[in-house]
């Protein structure tokens, strides 16, 4: 008995049903129900009016929808109001309104929300005072299955066909009863097929089945991870593309050290600046010179230290006496000084003295002819004149003078006065200012016109003093201007250079180096003897550098993209080159790069 395979599957029929908009429920009134007639805007009185801007979120006008007062709400739309032209946007403001149990309105008269308002439910109005009414939603597929009612011509097995078949009939027999097999429910309708064993089917009675594998290349793609990986590659070749930029371009540098045979010559020169010549003479060693001056006015202000009395000055009689051993007659004049103890009194009028007479013992004696009594005035006003009678010293020697009362009369009133030695002291301190800015002026006032400043040459002129008050003049205080004109003279370093390079020619092989630094702009200037503001005599100091003379910007071309025995051999055949070494950096390059700003030469200069 042959094995039998039985094979059941489930068919079940359903017709297609398509989706239909979400239906959202009013509370009151419903929509499902007749339309409710509301009253006009105009004639209810808890109503308010919200008006919208063209800018206005939903959010936004869902809060001012909940903050309203009136329980209908008119929403006034301006033109193209873009925020309700979404069905999602209507849905949440009336379900807004529907929770916060307000009536809302739409007011507006564009065309384009009248199937969005019919759609959600939403009361529509073209002006505040109309009656608003939902607009009608527009037409939407039917879920009932389609009516077919055309005739169909349907040929059974015996391939006759059936002219009155009845559409309306089949439609509601199962398919498996049109096949003419008894009918199952439709959720329990199974086929049955009956094949024999395998074994007992003859190679003609199998069918020809190929089973079909699923072919995982013709998978849909994703797209998304696609595109990530196409986003992320590209990434990746920009970083290796702008890496590989920076480290074969940005990073690579070159650093050439040249050693060569050059030397320092020293020279030492002595100079003469003037003014008057007009070109400089190497044989002569004689330089032009420009000077630069400029007057510089200072004031010093001393308190005055002099003291002067005047007050009144003592007077009083002197007797004048000749003791003159010739016995000649003397004659004392007036104004002659007479001297007591430090103090000098001045004789009023003149003394006619006779022959002198002495003693027997050698002793003067005074008579009426042999003296005189004169009135004598101190010769500086003050108490201190004021002494009692004593003895006078005469400038004449045979002449004795002696005083019988006391000078009187002497008052003292003591004043400051000028004294010469207030004004030395402003002078000093004028002179010891400190003039370095003014050497710093005169240097850049010659730079400014191209020439080489000699601050050995900087020279004050005379003085031109004048004070506010002369010496014995009374007075506190005495204030010394001083006008003083500096000078300091400058010279062309082409003339210089004259001089500097024919001394070091003398001194190098002409031949073989040549001068490379000549040292003029760092020479240093000593001053030999004094100047004046137009001559000066000057020794210079100047270092010069003389060896191969070698262009750095002909190197870089020369040595650029080459390696580094390419460079050492190119460099080492350049007369006066002794050695060359050639630095790459970072480690991985190994040529001079041929950017010419990433090579630096590095040209040793010739220790002292």
């Amino acid at each position: 008995m042959s094995d039998k395979i039985k094979v059941t599957r489930k068919v079940t029929t359903k017709s297609p049903k398509l989706k239909s908009p979400k239906t959202v429920k009013l509370k009151s009134p419903k929509l499902d129900s007749p339309k409710p007639k509301l009253a006009t805007m105009s004639s209810t009185a808890a109503k308010e009016t919200i008006y919208v801007d063209v800018d206005d979120e939903i959010t936004a006008i869902i809060d001012r929808v909940q903050q309203a007062k009136g329980k209908i709400i008119a929403l006034v739309l301006p033109k193209r109001a873009s925020v309700m032209q979404s069905v999602v946007n209507m849905k949440l403001l009336k379900r807004t309104a529907e929770q916060a149990g307000k009536h809302l309105v739409l007011i507006t008269s564009e065309a384009s929300l009248l199937p969005l308002a019919g759609i959600v439910g939403m009361y529509m109005a073209e002006t505040p005072t109309s009656k608003p009414e939902i607009p009608p939603s527009p037409d939407r597929p039917s879920d009932e299955p389609e009516q077919v009612d055309e005739p169909m011509d349907i040929t059974d097995n015996s391939g006759t066909a059936v002219e009155d078949f009845d559409s309306d009939a089949a439609a509601q027999t199962p398919v498996g009863e049109l096949a003419g097999t008894p009918a199952k429910p439709a959720e329990e309708a199974v086929d049955e097929v009956v094949m024999e064993s395998s074994d007992e089917l003859t190679n003609e009675e199998k069918p020809d089945v190929v089973p079909v594998k699923k072919n995982k290349k013709l998978a849909v793609p994703n797209f998304d991870k696609f595109r990530l990986r196409m986003f992320l590659g590209f990434v990746m070749l920009v970083v290796l593309v702008a890496g590989w930029i920076f480290a074969t371009k940005v990073l690579p540098k070159a650093t050439i050290a040249i050693t060569t045979n050059s030397q320092v010559v020293r020279s030492n020169v002595n100079l003469t600046l003037d003014t008057a010549a007009k070109t400089a003479d190497t044989e002569n060693k004689i330089i032009p010179a420009i000077a630069q001056t400029t007057p510089k006015t200072s004031t010093q202000q001393v308190a005055a230290t002099g003291q002067q009395n005047n007050g009144e000055k003592a007077s009083g009689k002197i007797t004048l006496t000749n003791c003159s051993s010739s016995g000649d007659p003397i004659t004392v004049p007036a104004g002659t000084g007479l001297t007591s103890n430090g103090m000098t009194y001045i004789t009023q009028s003149t003394a006619l003295l006779e022959t002198s007479s002495f003693s027997g013992g050698g002793v003067c004696k005074s008579y009426a002819d042999t003296s005189a009594t004169v009135t004598v005035i101190a010769l500086k006003p003050g108490a201190s004149y004021n002494i009692d009678s004593s003895s006078f010293t005469s400038p004449i020697s045979s002449v004795t003078a002696k005083s019988t009362t006391p000078m009187s009369g002497g008052t003292d009133n003591i004043v400051k006065v000028v004294s010469q030695s207030d004004i030395d002291s402003a002078k000093s301190k004028i002179a010891a200012q400190d003039t370095a800015q003014l050497k710093k002026d005169l240097q850049a006032a010659l730079q400014g016109k191209g020439l080489l400043p000699i601050p050995s040459t900087f020279i004050a002129g005379d003085q031109q003093l004048t004070t506010s008050a002369n010496v014995g003049d009374t007075a506190d205080t005495v204030t010394v201007t001083a006008v003083v004109p500096y000078t300091m003279l400058g010279i062309h370093q082409a003339d210089l250079r004259k001089l500097v390079v024919a001394s070091v020619n003398g001194q190098i092989d002409t031949k073989k180096q040549k001068i490379l630094d000549d040292g003029v702009a760092k020479a240093t200037f000593s001053q030999q003897s004094p100047g004046t503001p137009t001559t000066a005599t000057v020794a210079v100091k100047a270092q010069t550098v003389a060896g191969p003379e070698l262009s750095v910007d002909d190197i870089k071309r020369q040595v650029a993209g080459k390696k580094e025995a390419a460079v050492k051999q190119s460099l080492g055949s350049l007369p006066g080159v002794t050695d060359v070494q050639v630095t790459y950096s970072p480690f991985w390059v190994s040529s001079v790069p041929q950017d010419m700003t990433k090579i630096t030469i590095d040209i040793a200069k010739p220790t002292n």
